[in-house]
C-alpha cells in the first residue's frame, strides 16, 4: 500500500509523513524533493524558468511512477491533487490510501508567515492579513479536491505524533 498525504502547504505533510513511515515501517518520500531531483532544479527555479504548466506536467508524469510503488508514505505537494485528474488517479488506485491533513486558515497563517520567504507562492505577501486572505481564497479553490480524500484528519491542536497515530488508526 501507498499512503498519500495531501493538504495545503504548512499542514505538516512531510513532518507527519516521516513519523508515520517510521511507525509503520514504510519508506518516506517528499514528492516535492523527488521532483526537484528528477527535474534537476528547485521548484522555485522550475516555475521561473519553465513555468507552472511544465511543472504540473512533470508532477502528472512522475505521479504515475509513484502509483507503482508499495510500502511508501508520500507527502504530495499542496497543488498536486488539484491538477488534471490527479485526485481521481490517487483515490482510484487499488493500492493507495489518500489522507487529507486539514488545517484551519488561522493555523496555516500562523505556520506559514514566519517562513513565507522560502515559499514562492506566498513570498510576495507583505502582511499576516494578506497571507490569511490568500490562504482562505486558495483553500476555497482547492477544497473540492482535498475533500475527495478517503479520510480527513483535522490537525489543529494536534502534534505530528498524534496525527500519525490517527492515521495508523484509519489504516488498521
Amino acid at each position: 500500500m501507498i499512503v498519500f498525504l495531501i493538504g495545503y502547504m504548512g499542514c505538516g505533510k512531510s513532518t507527519v509523513g516521516e513519523i508515520l513511515a517510521n511507525k509503520i515501517q514504510y519508506r518516506f518520500m517528499d514528492f516535492d524533493n523527488y521532483l526537484e531531483d528528477s527535474i534537476g532544479m528547485s521548484i522555485t527555479e522550475t516555475f521561473k524558468q519553465k513555468g507552472e504548466i511544465f511543472f504540473r506536467k512533470q508532477e502528472y508524469l512522475h505521479l504515475e511512477k509513484l502509483l507503482e510503488l508499495d510500502h511508501y508514505v508520500v507527502a504530495l505537494g499542496g497543488g498536486t491533487p488539484c491538477y488534471g485528474d490527479n485526485i481521481t488517479r490517487l483515490t482510484g488506485a487499488n493500492n493507495a490510501k489518500v489522507i487529507y491533513l486539514k488545517a484551519s486558515v488561522n493555523t496555516l497563517t500562523d505556520r506559514l508567515y514566519p517562513e513565507k520567504s522560502k515559499r514562492p507562492l506566498i513570498s510576495h505577501l507583505d502582511s499576516k492579513e494578506a497571507l490569511n486572505d490568500f490562504i482562505r481564497k486558495h483553500l476555497f479553490e482547492r477544497n473540492y479536491y482535498y475533500n475527495q480524500a478517503q479520510a480527513t484528519i483535522n490537525i489543529d491542536n494536534l502534534t505530528p505524533q498524534q496525527v500519525a497515530d490517527n492515521i495508523i488508526e484509519i489504516l488498521s
